[in-house]
């Protein structure tokens, strides 16, 4: 094999990754504070017939994300740059595990609880606490982003 599919594959990879972590960035810019600014009552963007389906844009990102780090991972299973590539996933896959048990869970419990004018304390923290533990997350994925990106820098093996 060249080295030129195993770098494209790893290039490719890297901007799905980053994508995800854009789309992150902007959710918690534009949309976090909007919904966790006073729910209920705050929550009219996710309910009747034109709510916001996030749904729709992060159900499919994430299997490509993972098809491609994974078809990096196999094309370079023998070069120097295996090692960043093995943590990525396997911090992306705990991600995506902890996002599957905590996060969509419970932004779900959040968004469609029944509309009130009135501000509903127990979910403000909540919501509050949702999103600082997201900006970890989040924090979490620029890291292993830097990593898969440096693994790029990484020299090949001669064959």
């Amino acid at each position: 094999m060249t080295k030129t599919f195993p770098n494209f594959l790893h290039i490719m990879a890297s901007i799905a990754f980053i994508t995800i972590i854009g789309a992150a960035i902007y959710e918690h810019a534009a949309v976090v504070p909007a919904w966790s600014a006073a729910p209920p009552r705050s929550l009219s963007m996710f309910q009747g017939e034109y709510g916001l389906q996030a749904v729709n844009f992060w159900k499919p990102v994430h299997p490509v994300a993972i098809l491609l780090l994974a078809a990096a991972l196999i094309t370079n299973w023998r070069q120097p740059r295996r090692k960043q590539l093995l943590i990525v996933v396997g911090g992306y896959v705990l991600v995506l595990a902890i996002t599957a048990a905590y996060f969509v869970p419970e932004l779900v419990a959040i968004t469609t609880s029944a509309y009130s004018p009135a501000v509903n304390g127990d979910l403000a923290g909540r919501a509050q606490t949702w999103e600082k533990l997201s900006l970890v997350r989040l924090g979490g994925l620029l890291v292993l982003a830097v990593i898969l990106l440096y693994g790029l820098s990484v020299k090949q093996a001669e064959n």
